[in-house]
Order: structure tokens, then C-alpha cells, then sequence
């Protein structure tokens, strides 16, 4: 176990690629096109990165730059994120399982056979579904704000949303509204940070054109629902982290009101050698923190992955 308040360091100029880098592809997963950024060497090894709510892969924007000379990079925005396919509720389930089961399509489809893993928010139990389901696939894992334990669900934000899963009403799905509205997704990006002037305004401006289309807050209502399924799952997720031991780093925003730190410190009950270093960011660590995440990442997949 390594265990490190904070992390500022900046990667070296030297390895940084450029944006021009980043090719933006699609895919077809059982007629759902799904759109993804890619950069990098085939023939390197490959990063899966799997994003957050109420984001897409956007949140990658700035980190996949600092790591494309030296890996396969892949980042997809699920269905109903970003730039992918928005198939009308009564056409597509959207739930953590079935998104899960597209993702795991998506890497057969684009040729993934082994990838480490970053997972966030909503990354972390679609990516976790897809690691206990193929572990010989999973390389490393790293871990920015997703919870796979119960501590860390105990806070003021998720009151409302756990009324949500035991009372399936439309008042009670009233009450999650605001959150999808742009006042709660800047608080998302700016809650916590060390420097509000350091937080693109792009990023949460994005963000909410994609909520405002007709019919996506509904999804997003439905897929706070679904989130109720996750914690079922910790258990299965553990087991797996124990009998397989997959190579951990975790890199916190400590500040974060959603997933506090709390829920960063349980994984090394399970994976007493994996890294936890809190940063001193909110939830989007990769806003304020993608220079010390990216050096981060590239000294532990340096030391975990093979050419």
C-alpha cells in the first residue's frame, strides 16, 4: 500500500502528444452507434477509459494527450452520453447492466482483447461489470472517484436519490430534477476545487447542452434508479479484486461531495498494493489535476504494463 496526500507533479513536455492526435471514430454495437476517441500506437498496450456522469469522454480531453505516445488509448461515450446514439426509452434499456453489455460489445467490436482500465463515477460499475466478468482481460486498473464499497454512500447527496430507489414515484424522481438542470452539473465541476478560474467552463457547458436534448433527463432519471443495482454488486466486485489482484492506482479528488474519500480508502482492504493518492480536487479530478494524474498514471502503468 502507498498511500499520498497529494499529487501536483506535471509530466515532462517531451511526452505530451498533441490534440491533433486524437482521431473521434464510431462504432456500431446492435445498431447503437456509439462514438469514441482514439490516439495512440496500435500496437501498444491499450487504456479503456469509461466516464463519468453527466459527461462523455469529453473529460478525457485533456488527459489522453499525456498519455498517447506510450499507449493505445480508447475512450467511448456510453448510449445517451455525448456523442453516441440517444435511442428512445422504449427502444433501449438504460441501466448499468445494459450499458455494461454495449461497452463489453464496443471492445469486442474496436478489437480489445487486454486493456487497463480508468473508471469514474459511472465508469467504475460498468468497468468493474466488464472486469469480474472477463478478468483475463483487465491489465491494471485505475480508479478516480468510484465507489465499489458502501462507505461513501452515507452523504447528504445520495439521501434523495436511495428515496429514489426504495419509491419509484415521479415526485420522488422531482426531487433528483435539479441536478440535471446547469446549476447542479457546474456544482459538479466546481465543488471542491482548489481554483474555480481553473475550470473550463466548456467542459459543464457541454455537459448540459447534451442533458437539455428532449427526452435525455428522463434517461438520466432512469439510470439514477438503475444505479440503486450497484451496491448488490460490491460483494461479487471484491471477491474479485481479491482472487485476482489486479494492479490498482487510485487517484481521488478528496473534496468530492459525491464520492468523498471515504470510498477511496475500503479497496486496499481488498488490494493492500494498490496506490491511493488524494489530491486536493473535487469530482472531475482531471479538470484541475490531469498534469498529476497523467504522471501519476505514467509512472504506474511504467511499472505495471508490459510493452
Amino acid at each position: 500500500m502507498f498511500v499520498h496526500a497529494a499529487a501536483h507533479a506535471a509530466p515532462a513536455a517531451s511526452n505530451v502528444a498533441s490534440t491533433a492526435s486524437v482521431s473521434y471514430r464510431t462504432a456500431q454495437v446492435d445498431g447503437v452507434k456509439i462514438f469514441y476517441r482514439e490516439a495512440g500506437p496500435k500496437n501498444a498496450p491499450t487504456l479503456l477509459l469509461l466516464h463519468g456522469f453527466p459527461t462523455s469522454s469529453q473529460m478525457f480531453r485533456n488527459l489522453i494527450p499525456l498519455l498517447a505516445d506510450r499507449y493505445h488509448v480508447i475512450a467511448p461515450d456510453y448510449p445517451g452520453y455525448g456523442q453516441s446514439d440517444m435511442p428512445p426509452m422504449d427502444k433501449f434499456t438504460y441501466s448499468f447492466d445494459n450499458l455494461a453489455k454495449v461497452i463489453d460489445k464496443f471492445t469486442q467490436t474496436v478489437g480489445l482483447s487486454r486493456y487497463a482500465l480508468y473508471v469514474q463515477d459511472y465508469g467504475a460499475p460498468i468497468g468493474y461489470r466488464l472486469a469480474a466478468a472477463h478478468p483475463e482481460r483487465v491489465t491494471a486498473i485505475v480508479v478516480q472517484n468510484g465507489n465499489a464499497y458502501n462507505e461513501g454512500l452515507d452523504n447528504e447527496f445520495w439521501a434523495p436519490v436511495k428515496t429514489y430507489w426504495a419509491d419509484k414515484t415521479a415526485a420522488n424522481a422531482d426531487k433528483l430534477r435539479p441536478l440535471l438542470e446547469i446549476g447542479g452539473t457546474k456544482w459538479q465541476y466546481t465543488e471542491g476545487v482548489r481554483d474555480v478560474t481553473r475550470i473550463s467552463p466548456d467542459a459543464y457547458t457541454v455537459d448540459q447542452a447534451y442533458l437539455d436534448r428532449p427526452g435525455n433527463k428522463d434517461i438520466q432519471i432512469e439510470m439514477f434508479y438503475s444505479y440503486g443495482t450497484n451496491p448488490g454488486h460490491y460483494p461479487e466486485w471484491q471477491a474479485y479484486f481479491r482472487k485476482h489482484q489486479p494492479p490498482m492506482l487510485i487517484a481521488w479528488g478528496k473534496n468530492d461531495k459525491i464520492f468523498p474519500a471515504a470510498g477511496a480508502h475500503p479497496y486496499l482492504r481488498d488490494l493492500p498494493k494498490a496506490e491511493l493518492h488524494l489530491l486536493d480536487t473535487g469530482h472531475f479530478a482531471l479538470e484541475e489535476d490531469s498534469a498529476a494524474i497523467g504522471a501519476l498514471m505514467r509512472n504506474f502503468l511504467g511499472r505495471t504494463l508490459k510493452p
